[in-house]
């Protein structure tokens, strides 16, 4: 399809725009089936620049007095109005070829670009947890972060999408249309403005650009989720969409709604270039934090804090970003929404931390662990507080008041009282730890009563505040948190039930190795009472025995601290065994049936001490003298 050349100041006006009529008219897809099936901006650049120069001549001609005739005026007109007609069929086509072509793998992050990372490999087979769920959604996440990709490869993606990029603090802005379609889009954008057809521009524009921007967000896995819709979901499938949550929104944020401001400024000029981007980004922006605000408000409850400190972080670490992207007034209550969406998920940090001292206090299970082993609420509270300390850095921040610990604080005589002007100088976050320790350690001396032994109840301290001491050892941050002095506390209660445990077993049992009592004396003979003798060996023998069959089905599972304990009670068994056998051996192998009372020499004591807390279902047969 050839067009005359307009000749741009030769001949009258008129003459002008018959020529530039005839090529518009050319153009004009309702009376012509060749204009119909092809397009401007497809042809070769001299057609375009022909049909281009026409309008601006036409446009001229209209703003001008050069045609007084009001006939010849309307008719400019209308030719104007086919040409903008045309010009938004092509600003459509235009975007929505390069739309099409729009590849998912160009919003993949380099991981390197942000100093963010999220905590969920901290906790233990976070992994695994709703795998299965949603896989639709996982799937289209794999379109966008695919597992198993390197920075390398998402770098070597992204650059054969960019003809040029920017990257100030994390923002990685990328070409979402191509450089040469974003020359051809201001082209048809600045004639249609000049011409007085703003509100068709934008709304076109708006309408596909916004379209796209919906097929990202699907790309991406973020649905349209109201408040009630998310807090009505399992947590365990709202920790899945938290984690994928975090990286889209960094995506979102630092790729799609910067490279979408910084194409609007390619195209449109002062107030029409903000007047877009907010057009198509708000709605959006909405959604994306729709969900962490149904997060801040939901109900609080110990599992969700992590999840939350990840939230919060995140918008923390997303902020200066989104600050430089919505520094004009009119996306300021985008910026304002996800600042108050970060302050409520910091009070909703505190809160749940609260949650989690009572939650501690409250547990209510009465029934003895078997073996006096480790509680799983031992285990539970220390692996959150070692989660804790990996998130020193934020919650120092969020955690401003001391905890309400103490009977001045709480008037209830039932709580545990801890002296806080013993730890001046701790954080806040220091002391709710210690706090919770307190709870922790007054809630394992009730469950420690429930015990038929005493023996078994010392045991079970010892071995549960023995655990509290060497997670927070293992922990350099933990241990910075709760302070030389509180864990030297910690250690001398540990030592104290391992004290507790040996007297309340072993005094009697040594008391059977004793002299007093042994020794006669009359007006026919003096010496040993060897039926006393011989009730001694039987009572010793008989309670060993006992404490064997017992205790080697207890259970210490730390092994430094089992073979200190064995050390411990051998240290006193074994000598005074040894003495007690060497004095009165002889009295009883002289005696009838010395087997039955001189069963276990000092080398079986010591060969069955080492059965001692091995946890063992059945107890061990006891080996004897031969």
């Amino acid at each position: 399809m050839e067009s005359p050349d307009i000749r741009g100041g030769e001949g009258s006006d008129a003459a002008t725009f018959e020529t530039a009529e005839k090529i518009i008219l050319r153009w004009d897809s309702t009376t012509s089936e060749e204009a119909k099936e092809n397009l401007i901006f497809q042809s070769d650049r001299d057609e375009v620049d022909r049909y281009l120069q026409a309008v601006d001549e036409v446009q001229r001609l209209v703003s001008s007095v050069s045609i007084s005739d009001s006939r010849h005026e309307v008719k400019a007109r209308s030719t104007i109005q086919i040409a903008m007609a045309r010009l938004e069929d092509e600003l459509r086509n235009i975007l929505l070829s390069q739309t099409s072509t729009f590849e998912p793998d160009s919003l993949l992050l380099d991981s390197s670009a942000s100093s963010f990372a999220t905590r969920a490999d901290l906790e233990e087979n976070t992994e695994t947890v709703g795998d299965d769920v949603e896989g639709d959604e996982q799937e289209e996440m794999n379109l966008v972060l695919p597992d198993g990709s390197d920075s390398n490869s998402g770098s070597s993606r992204l650059s054969s999408r960019r003809s040029s990029c920017k990257s100030t603090s994390s923002i990685r802005e990328i070409d979402l249309v191509s450089p040469e379609a974003v020359s051809d889009l201001r082209s048809i954008v600045h004639r249609m403005i000049g011409a007085g057809y703003s509100r068709e521009c934008l709304q076109v524009y708006g309408n596909v650009r916004k379209s796209a921007m919906e097929a990202i967000f699907k790309q991406l896995g973020i649905v349209k989720l109201g408040i009630g819709d998310v807090q009505r979901l399992d947590w365990e499938v709202v920790e899945v969409k938290i984690r994928r949550w975090i990286r889209a929104a960094k995506v979102c944020v630092r790729v799609v709604f910067s490279s979408e401001k910084r194409l609007c400024e390619q195209i449109f000029d002062g107030e029409m270039e903000e007047t877009c981007f907010m057009e198509i980004v708000k709605s959006s922006a909405l959604q994306l934090f729709t969900f962490p605000e149904a997060i801040s408000i939901s109900r609080r409850s110990p599992e969700k804090l992590f999840k939350i400190l990840d939230l919060h972080d995140a918008l923390a670490d997303l902020l200066p970003d989104m600050e430089e992207i919505f520094n004009l007034e009119s996306s300021e209550s985008i910026l304002v929404q996800a600042t108050e969406i970060q302050s409520r998920l910091a009070e909703a940090a505190r809160g749940t931390l609260v949650e989690f001292e009572n939650a501690i206090f409250r547990e209510p299970s009465v029934v003895p662990v078997p073996g006096g082993t480790i509680h799983p609420l031992t285990r539970y509270v220390m692996n959150y507080l070692n989660l804790i300390a990996d998130y020193k850095q934020t919650l120092v921040e969020l955690v401003m008041s001391k905890p309400c610990a103490g009977l001045k604080c709480t008037n209830d005589p039932v709580k545990p009282d801890m002296d806080l002007s013993e730890l001046q100088g701790r954080t806040p976050l220091a002391l709710h730890c210690i706090w919770t320790m307190v709870m922790l350690q007054f809630n394992l001396e009730g469950k420690s009563l429930h015990y038929k032994d005493e023996s078994l109840s010392h045991i079970f301290i010892m071995n549960n505040v023995h655990y509290i001491v060497e997670k927070v050892k293992s922990s350099p941050e933990l241990r910075e948190i709760i302070g030389d002095l509180y864990l030297r506390r910690l250690t001398g209660i540990f030592r104290h039930a391992a004290t507790k445990y040996q007297r309340a077993t072993w005094v009697r049992v040594l008391n059977s190795l004793r002299d007093e009592g042994l020794h006669v004396t009359g007006s026919f003979s003096s010496g040993v009472s060897k039926s006393a003798l011989r009730e001694r060996f039987k009572a010793f023998n008989t309670m060993f025995e006992e404490v064997h069959r017992v205790q080697s089905t207890w259970s210490v599972p730390d092994a430094q601290l089992r073979e200190e304990l064995r050390i411990s009670l051998s240290e006193h068994l074994i000598p005074a065994y040894r003495s007690f056998l060497g004095r009165f051996r002889g009295h009883i192998e002289s005696g009838r049936h010395p087997e039955n009372y001189l069963k276990y020499s000092v080398e079986n004591l010591e060969t069955a001490v080492l059965d001692f807390f091995e946890g063992y279902a059945t107890a061990p047969h006891l080996r004897r003298s031969q």
